[in-house]
């Protein structure tokens, strides 16, 4: 897998954040007083999103197929599949159950990773922060918006 399969592969999945935008819905739902500032999270993804093709580049080169490959893979397509549940399906207790799954990918990715390149693992611990964050914003527009 070539650095250019690897950007594509994150580019589909930050796609999915363009495509599957907040929109009115989302403006109309109650938020907790720690929701990141609408800036945030563009900036923030941007960075990742970098980060996630350097790791999964890092560990295809050192090692090529295998387990951190596969969980890199794994955690693409939770990670994409979060906004399409969130935003395009506003199913936030799927979103929900998809982003702890998502978290658990990455920190079994962090682990594999290490194994291989710690540089890869290392570029993932900003992700799990944030997605750790994520899963309690998640967690929390869903109980404060439950009918």
């Amino acid at each position: 897998m070539s650095a250019i399969i690897i950007a594509l592969l994150v580019l589909a999945a930050a796609s999915t954040g363009a495509m599957f935008k907040p929109g009115e819905w989302y403006r109309g739902l109650e938020r907790p007083s720690w929701t990141p500032p609408n800036w945030a999270f563009p900036v923030v993804w941007t960075i990742l999103y970098i980060a996630i093709g350097v790791s999964g580049w890092l560990v295809w080169e050192a090692r090529g197929p295998g387990l951190a490959m596969a969980l890199w893979l794994v955690q693409l397509g939770l990670n994409a599949a979060w906004s399409w549940l969130f935003f395009g399906r506003h199913r936030m207790d799927l979103a929900f159950a998809d982003i702890c799954l998502l978290l658990m990918a990455i920190l079994a990715y962090i682990v594999a990773a290490s194994a291989v390149s710690p540089l890869a693992a290392l570029l993932f611990a900003p992700y799990a922060a944030w997605v750790a964050l994520a899963a309690m914003l998640n967690r929390s527009v869903w109980r404060l918006n439950s009918a």
